[in-house]
């Protein structure tokens, strides 16, 4: 059971050591706007087409960065249940499974470090 538990941690560590340089981009329809995201769906890059610019619509503007960025999003959260589905449920779908792995890696780091009998050079000398 140690080992199935020690395979799981180590498997969704690397699934997370894979995506942590992750970056997806997406389209706005009409081509003019590029944004991308890390996995984690934080915009790390925008790219605006001077076309952009010939319509003063800036609502229009805000409207299609904001579904860029949303799809690239949604793109790379895609991405990255792909990569976690072996670890999953079965009965596990992308709209209910929360793809942030610290809140599950670190408590399972702990208990695997308490399960861990002290190494000679973490035992306290009490003879």
């Amino acid at each position: 059971m140690r080992d199935t538990y020690e395979e799981l941690v180590t498997g969704i560590e690397t699934v997370r050591n894979e995506t942590a340089d992750l970056r997806v981009s997406a389209e706005s329809p009409d081509g003019l706007i590029i944004a991308t995201v890390t996995s984690r769906g934080e915009l790390v890059d925008l790219a605006i087409d001077p076309r952009v610019y010939r319509s003063p619509a800036s609502t229009a503007l805000a409207e299609a960065i904001l579904d860029a960025t949303r799809q690239a999003a949604a793109n790379a959260r895609h991405l990255v249940f792909a990569r976690l589905r072996r670890f999953l449920p079965a009965d596990a779908t992308f709209s209910t499974t929360d793809l942030d792995l610290d809140p599950f890696l670190v408590p399972m780091n702990q208990a695997l470090s308490a399960d861990q009998p002290a190494s000679p050079d973490r035992r306290t000398e009490d003879t």
